[in-house]
């Protein structure tokens, strides 16, 4: 509805899809989060790669989308997963969730891979532009991988660690090495946004 002078007219619009989606390993539910209902799969194998539970795809035996869209169950070859037993919830609007200790220090990364400001520059301007949903309703994050000259991988979420958990996880579908690679997101850059990277 348009407000403005006079009388309220009806406008063409959309709205961003939010659903609660949960990830279970083995039968067991591991996480329940909110999120766009859409690339579940790569989110949840970005997000079991994220927070260390898995080191490749070949860990995976079994992936399954719930008929309902909203669950993914995932099944490893190892019948000994055990769900850790602390999770936090991560700052920033709808958070997110790790296992990780977000006071722990991790190694420098290192890496030859340089790109121009100019480059970045264009990289961020295709990476707006290639973000289907945020063209048509706003309100929603992008985050993409991407060599100094063209991207690799996009993706879109209401949550920006939900980006990066399916940027992850497609590149580990595709096969994709992350490593060398540039990651840019439309979102906060944040400490749990580093520790995912």
């Amino acid at each position: 509805i348009s407000v403005g002078v006079g009388e309220p007219q009806p406008v063409d619009g959309w709205v961003v899809e939010e659903a609660q989606i949960c990830i279970s390993v083995n039968g067991e539910e591991l996480a329940t989060f909110m999120a766009s209902p859409r690339d579940l799969e790569w989110m949840a194998v970005g997000f079991l790669a994220n927070e260390g539970i898995i080191r490749s795809v070949a860990e995976i035996r079994h992936l399954h989308l719930s008929k309902n869209g909203t669950c993914v169950d995932v099944w490893l070859h190892d019948i000994n997963f055990e769900k850790p037993r602390k999770f936090i919830i991560t700052a920033g609007c709808g958070g997110g969730v790790t296992f990780d200790d977000l006071s722990g220090q991790h190694e420098p990364l290192e890496s030859e891979l340089t790109a121009t400001p100019e480059q970045l520059a264009v990289l961020m301007r295709e990476m707006h532009l290639g973000a289907e949903l945020y063209q048509q309703a706003r309100g929603i994050h992008t985050a993409v991988l991407a060599t100094p000259s063209q991207i690799l991988q996009q993706v879109e979420d209401i949550g920006r660690h939900n980006c990066l958990d399916k940027l992850r996880g497609a590149a580990l579908l595709d096969g994709e090495e992350t490593e060398g690679k540039i990651l840019l997101s439309s979102g906060r850059i944040s400490s749990e946004m580093i520790n995912k990277a």
